[in-house]
C-alpha cells in the first residue's frame, strides 16, 4: 500500500505492536480480518499524514535544505537495497532477467525497452508483468524464510 520497502517495515511494526497493546480488547474470532484491519489503518495514516506530502521547494534555507541532505547510512542502505534488486534481476531466466534490469535498475519506461531492443510495446510491457511477478515471489520467499 505504501510502495516504499522501509516504510513498510516500519507499519509492520506498528501494526503488531498496536495488535498487542489491544490484545485484550480482541474477542478471539476473526483474528487475520483483525490484524489485517489494523495494518490497513496504519498505511492509511501514513498516507494521510502531513509529513509524507511535504515538499520541498526552492525557497528553502540553507539550514533546512541539510535536513533533506541523505546521510551517508541512507546511501548505504539504498546502495544494499539497489544491489539486492540487480541480483534477483540478473537471477530470473531470459529474456526476463535483461528486461528487469531495464525497467527496474536502470529505470527506464517501457516505451525506451521497446526502442532500444527492437520490439513491440506490449511485448515489453508483457515481459515487465510477468517479471514483476517472479520478482514478487523471490522477495516473499526471502520473508517467508
Amino acid at each position: 500500500m505504501t510502495s516504499d520497502y522501509f516504510a513498510s517495515e516500519d507499519l509492520t511494526q506498528d501494526t503488531f505492536l498496536a495488535a498487542y497493546s489491544h490484545l485484550k480488547d480482541f474477542d478471539g474470532k476473526y483474528e487475520k480480518a483483525w490484524l489485517c484491519r489494523i495494518a490497513t489503518n496504519k498505511c492509511l495514516d501514513y498516507l494521510q499524514s502531513a509529513g509524507r506530502r511535504m515538499v520541498p521547494t526552492e525557497d528553502v534555507d540553507a539550514d533546512e535544505a541539510s535536513a533533506y541532505e541523505h546521510t551517508p547510512e541512507d546511501a548505504l542502505l539504498e546502495e544494499e537495497v539497489r544491489q539486492t534488486l540487480l541480483d534477483r534481476c540478473r537471477a530470473l531466466k531470459p529474456p526476463y532477467d535483461e528486461i528487469a534490469k531495464a525497467y527496474y535498475y536502470d529505470e527506464m519506461d517501457a516505451a525506451e525497452i521497446a526502442a532500444k531492443r527492437g520490439m513491440k510495446l506490449k511485448t515489453v510491457q508483457t515481459q515487465i508483468y510477468r517479471a514483476r511477478s517472479m520478482l514478487r515471489k523471490m522477495y516473499g520467499k526471502e520473508k517467508g524464510a
